[in-house]
């Protein structure tokens, strides 16, 4: 449908409050205003019943009528958080809050009535409407008391013969059983018909997935991401609240130990501008990473202070206000800070990015409550330098306070179901590292993969790709795994490459230990940094090449051992691209390139380093040199960083998970 233009913005946003908010400026009264702004700028695009809103945009794999219904239900998860926190009611003067209470009451009624032009697709197996229906409920029973409960009878009876698709239905084994699981339960909770034992069955699947720490894997395999906070830690205090005293007291107690184990470590994940971690899928999500922030607060299962708690969350909301998102049209667009489609998936449609609405929870908690009312408190990479160790999805984190960016070194998680599921290459999850201050190279049209963050065979036929990743172990500051490429695993050939990476910090150094047949030669690649404004400068020599932005972004790769070939240092390069980053046009990666002279076995040692602090990357010579490694007498490899730290890593490890 075409939309007539969104009327001019009349919702200023309030000055910031440096005194109750020293890192953000950030108080309720801008997540106030900046959940209006995103639900003034749908309504031009709502359908005449106004049960769909179909956003300009690619549409998603499941049609342009399930893209309308997800409109209305991401949209109305945002409205019913605010019209809570308002409890249903307006400031003076306004009539807000009433109209969103009658916006979305009339949508339902239009959307449930299967005679209605805009009625909503059913809800069957695996469908996308499984997804929008959990959002429907939850927000149906947030605000019962001003919506469900003033509803003509014919509306409720027909949104819960809707709802009660999901009886009976399989949803996929996934995130997607907490759907059913909150669908249902509100369902019970307005006494329509249901299923005891598929709420029941769906709680206890997720139980499988638990892998500890905090962590959850969404369905079976390694697949670890911010699925872990914007469903499977959020759900279960979603379902706690609509079930009340029908809830399992034991399992409540559980789901709030876990969620509390996890926030202990999701508030690393935050960079000092608020930018979370660029990890994983569904990424156009963007600040919905920050739900289980004010879910923990909300459930009083949080380690982390009231100040902390916003400033993490307001951080992650300014970063993005701050860089464009939402646009000048008030909409969040597919892509991170700027429309961009590499990012998403299939199942990505113009509406997407409302799940967004999820970090809005916040607003359920009242004003006076200290999570709104406390002084800001640092996050962690504000005060100092921090590595963190996650042995259950794999990961080390490492932050440097000097320039407030976190870093997330990978040997866990590929997203890819069980063998003998073929692997396959996905730039968001293979690649050895992710951070909130650069993206990997995701080329249009699946076009060939990035050099970013792998090391690759080079053939006549293309660079490898990092195939199913086998964790050895994550301890300290190291962690290790094996992989195989995904062209050797689909061809029988495995001799693998193992690999060890140490952190300290802005720096890490990776050992692989690899066979290459002759012929070919290798590759490796550092963080891939971009920019919208001019292509990064650069520089290379023998061994080594940097990249680095206008504002002092800097990406460098030097070899420390085994670079070199007949005594000649590898050749230091950078790779340019243009369209190829979420994080701007003009994107640049440093690599490292052994020319293929050699088979055999082999031990690469290179330095890997993403920074920003001004007293280091302006230094290209320190950057270059203050990195040693060198095989110790007891046979490990020693690594020296400059600020005379040493770790000691074994050269043996061995390519197996069986140890």
């Amino acid at each position: 449908m075409t939309a007539t233009p969104p009327p001019a913005d009349t919702n200023v946003p309030p000055p910031a409050d440096p005194r109750t908010s020293p890192f953000t400026g950030y108080t309720r009264a801008h997540w106030e205003s900046a959940a209006d702004t995103l639900l003034a700028a749908l309504l031009p695009y709502a359908s005449p019943g106004l049960a769909q809103y179909r956003l300009p945009g690619r549409p998603s794999h499941s049609g342009t009528w399930s893209d309308g219904l997800e409109g209305y239900a991401r949209s109305f998860l945002l409205a019913a958080f605010r019209i809570a926190g308002a409890g249903g009611t307006d400031r003076r003067g306004s009539t807000a809050i009433r109209d969103l209470i009658g916006r979305y009451a009339t949508g339902l009624a239009a959307g449930t009535d299967p005679d209605h032009p805009q009625h909503w697709p059913p809800i069957t197996d695996g469908a996308q409407s499984m997804v929008e229906a959990a959002s429907i409920a939850i927000a149906l029973h947030e605000t019962r008391p001003w919506l469900w409960d003033r509803l003509d009878d014919a509306v409720r009876q027909r949104a819960a013969a809707w709802l009660g698709g999901f009886v009976g239905a399989t949803a996929n084994d996934s995130n997607w059983r907490l759907f059913q699981v909150v669908a249902e339960e509100f369902l019970a909770s307005v006494d329509a018909p249901h299923s005891r034992a598929e709420i029941d069955a769906g709680l206890a699947r997720i139980d499988d997935w638990y892998r500890g720490g905090g962590w959850y894997s969404d369905g079976d395999g390694r697949k670890f991401d911010y699925y872990n906070a914007w469903a499977m830690h959020l759900y279960p205090v979603l379902w706690a609240r609509i079930a009340g005293p029908r809830a399992d007291r034991g399992l409540i107690a559980t789901h709030r130990a876990r969620l509390r184990e996890f926030l202990g470590v999701h508030q690393y994940f935050f960079g000092s501008d608020g930018a979370p971690v660029h990890q994983g899928r569904s990424l156009t999500y963007r600040y919905a990473a920050t739900a289980p922030l004010w879910a923990g607060a909300l459930a009083d299962a949080t380690p982390l202070p009231p100040g902390r708690t916003r400033r993490l969350a307001s951080g992650a909301l300014k970063h993005f206000a701050d860089r464009g998102a939402p646009g000048a049209d008030g909409l969040l667009s597919l892509g991170w800070y700027r429309p961009y489609l590499p990012l998403t998936q299939r199942y990505s449609g113009p509406a997407s990015p409302y799940w967004a609405s999820k970090a809005f929870l916040g607003l359920l908690l009242p004003a006076h409550h200290p999570v709104w009312t406390a002084t800001e408190e640092p996050g962690p990479v504000d005060t100092a330098d921090r590595s963190l160790a996650l042995p259950a999805p794999g990961w080390l984190l490492h932050s440097t306070c000097a320039d407030g960016i976190v870093r997330l070194v990978n040997h866990g998680s590929d997203r890819l179901p069980p063998p003998p599921a073929a692997a396959e290459d996905n730039p968001h999850y293979t690649r050895f590292a992710y951070s909130g201050a650069a993206a990997p190279e995701t080329p249009p049209d699946d076009g060939p993969s990035g050099p970013d963050n792998q090391i690759t065979f080079l053939t006549a036929s293309g660079a490898s790709r990092r195939g199913r990743i086998r964790p050895l172990y994550v301890r300290g500051r190291q962690a290790a795994s094996w992989h195989t490429s995904v062209e050797r695993e689909q061809n029988g050939s495995d001799p693998g490459i193992t690999t060890v990476s140490v952190v300290h910090g802005p720096w890490e150094v990776r050992l692989h230990r690899l066979r290459a047949e002759s012929g070919t030669a290798v590759r490796e690649g550092g963080w891939a940094v971009a920019c919208d404004s001019a292509p990064p400068a650069t520089e290379t020599g023998a061994g080594w090449a940097l990249a680095r932005r206008r504002d002092g972004l800097t990406s460098a790769l030097v070899g420390l051992l085994g670079w070199e070939d007949d005594g000649t240092p590898a050749s230091g390069a950078v790779v340019r691209a243009r369209g190829h980053n979420a994080y701007g046009d003009h994107s640049a990666t440093p690599v490292l390139t052994l020319p293929p002279h050699y088979g055999g076995t082999r031990l690469l040692v290179t330095l890997v380093i993403l920074t920003a602090d001004p007293d280091v990357h302006h230094d290209t010579p320190a950057l270059r040199s203050g990195t040693r490694a060198r095989q110790a007498p007891d046979g490990t490899i020693e690594i020296r960083f400059p600020d005379g730290t040493v770790e000691h890593v074994r050269a043996d490890v061995p390519a197996s998970a069986d140890r």
